[in-house]
């Protein structure tokens, strides 16, 4: 019986040599350092001004004017923290009731009332043996509405903690990093615009259907980095409505989710493509029934999606009838969130490590494949390392604690952090775009049989960088059930 190989067409990787890899990962490398770089002499992140006051204790109550505030604010939080006598120095913590109201500052001078009633919450306060208690976050304005507010707090129920000061402080975005936000995302728009017209260009000339599972992932990827760079972005700062914050946290999650996918999808669908039919000896194929290969593994992607979907459109729709709301305290579930999310992503680990060792283990005596497998994984490698190191550098230690997601979510501790997670992911497709692009000699050969046996592309020692000599012998070993592909290719 012969065999059938499915053609694909020839991809940059095969034809690199090694000194070419170096190039691309010191290229890739360097990129991301230089945007690091730019991020830490850049501007910093958050404005504060604070606020302190001795007066009308322990309950107020306190007014309190929020600083000159433009488009390019963006947000507004309000914290506090409590000073109190405690002479004993023990831990304690007492539950007392939050009463807000606002106005904003309108263009003719007179105070708006953003709602006609107070705002009341239960908050909790927690001091632990010093005279300090911890931060809490009153309020948060998004987005802007007015050049400046004016802000009543009232506490009931600390006349018993001996309060003797009560700070707060006003937080905002900076708008030397928002002008620099807009500026770098339109650069890495522009550069991302550019990158996919040109894989697609490559791919004009090849049939959809031969196309490798990387070449089909990048298809999509690419686009779906255009809306990560997020092209309305812009009109944050141009408009008061919530539509526009909502579709770029949706653009964010839907690219991040893709990714998941594609990591899945490029594990297992590099193993199929070099699966072993049990009733055709040796038959390469690339079966990947709809049912069987993507409904699983979009369904686990896809709940991780709607998750974060859903609590970013919630909570910014709350925050619009109600800036004191705090979905952490007040909707009762976010502990219930925390081990869903952990329930969920480690599935989603456990099956990703699983497709991986698998991959290995069934062809690493394939060359070619071979190299595939280890020029992803190296960059995956590399990219979820930094993403960790931005996370636990952002939350500390106590992420799966009360900082599971931001008390204050400005995203970004830092302008470095920032441009760590944009050049980060928009290098990463850039180099897969390259690295994965038809090379120079693909139209001669309209397709390139992808199997072990091929024939090396360059015989050079320098250029051997498949495998060694023994490892072209290592294809007519027994691989499955103890038959070889030569034996196969008799009969």
């Amino acid at each position: 019986m012969g065999k059938e190989i499915e053609p694909s067409v020839q991809m940059r990787l095969y034809t690199l040599t090694k000194r070419h890899f170096v190039l691309v990962f010191v290229a890739f490398f360097t990129a991301f350092t230089l945007s690091v770089l730019l991020g830490i002499a850049g501007p910093s992140i958050a404005m504060y001004a604070e606020r302190s006051t001795t007066k009308h204790l322990p309950g107020g109550p306190f007014e309190l004017k929020s600083p000159l505030l433009s488009r390019f604010n963006r947000s507004l939080w309000l914290t506090s923290v409590v000073e109190v006598d405690n002479g004993q120095g023990e831990s304690f913590q007492k539950i007392f009731n939050v009463s807000i109201y606002i106005r904003g500052l309108a263009e003719d001078d007179s105070l708006v009332p953003v709602s006609n009633m107070f705002f009341n919450h239960t908050r909790t306060l927690s001091c632990k043996k010093a005279e300090l208690c911890e931060e809490m976050l009153l309020l948060h304005v998004s987005p802007i509405q007015y050049s400046s507010y004016m802000i009543t707090v009232l506490f009931q129920g600390l006349e018993r903690a001996k309060v003797t000061e009560v700070n707060f402080t006003f937080r905002t975005y900076n708008p030397a990093f928002c002008e620099m936000e807009i500026w770098f995302r339109f650069v890495f728009l522009v550069l991302s615009f550019i990158v996919t017209c040109m894989f697609a260009h490559s791919l004009r000339k090849f049939s959809m259907r031969d196309w490798s599972i990387e070449q089909k992932w990048l298809s999509v990827l690419l686009p779906f980095l255009l809306l990560y760079n997020d092209p309305i972005f812009p009109l944050n700062f141009l408009v008061d409505s919530w539509v526009t914050i909502i579709l770029d946290n949706i653009f964010q999650t839907t690219f991040l989710s893709a990714l998941l996918l594609f990591w899945l999808c490029a594990y297992h669908g590099i193993r199929k493509d070099y699966a072993v039919s049990p009733f055709r000896f040796w038959k390469f194929m690339s079966d990947r029934k709809w049912m069987y290969f993507y409904l699983p593994k979009l369904v686990l992607v896809g709940i991780i999606w709607v998750a974060a979907v859903v609590l970013a459109c919630w909570s910014q729709y709350r925050s619009l009838f109600d800036p004191t709301f705090n979905y952490k305290v007040d909707g009762g579930n976010f502990l219930g969130l925390v081990i869903f999310f952990l329930v969920v992503g480690s599935l989603y680990l456990l099956y990703l490590v699983f497709l991986i060792i698998r991959a290995f283990t069934e062809l690493k005596s394939l060359p070619y494949m071979n190299l595939r497998l280890r020029f992803m994984t190296v960059l995956m490698l590399f990219v979820v390392a930094v993403c960790v190191a931005v996370v636990i550098m952002r939350f500390g230690i106590g992420i799966l604690q009360n900082n599971f997601i931001s008390e204050l979510s400005t995203y970004y501790k830092n302008s470095a952090e920032f441009l760590a997670f944009y050049s980060l992911l928009n290098c990463y497709l850039y180099a897969m775009a390259f690295v994965y692009s038809p090379s120079k000699n693909a139209h001669k050969d309209s397709y390139f049989k992808d199997n072990p046996t091929f024939s090396m592309l360059n015989e050079s020692e320098d250029e051997l960088i498949y495998g060694s000599d023994s490892d072209d012998n290592a294809v007519t070993r027994p691989l499955q059930n103890g038959t070889s592909y030569q034996e196969s290719e008799d009969e």
